[in-house]
């Protein structure tokens, strides 16, 4: 099995890199799997990373990714821009959250 280390911890991941268990991310895990996304975050990043959060703490899942555009008022070109390998990818991924279903 994979794991990141942040600070003195072992995080496990799956094998696409996503957190095995969502509780073990903060925003120093969601620092270290952006730079492996080869993203650096800025406030745009992190309102998009929090919503995702959020979404996932009331219903368990990820956004699907119409919701997410329509609820962050972003285009998806933007989120692209802002997440190079996607919204399911991408900012799931540095956001902590499961694969999603269908991402590939």
């Amino acid at each position: 099995m994979a794991e990141i280390v942040v600070g003195d911890r072992h995080i496990p991941l799956d094998e696409d890199g996503f957190l095995e268990d969502a509780s073990m991310w903060d925003e120093e895990v969601a620092n270290f799997l952006a730079k492996t996304e080869e993203v650096e975050l800025t406030e745009e990043h992190w309102e998009i990373i929090k919503y995702l959060r959020k979404y996932f703490d009331d219903f368990n899942v990820a956004p699907p990714v119409r919701r997410m555009v329509k609820d962050v008022h972003r285009d998806l070109q933007t989120i692209y821009a802002l997440f190079p390998s996607g919204p399911g990818k991408g900012a799931c991924k540095i956001a902590g959250l499961p694969k999603p279903t269908g991402c590939v």
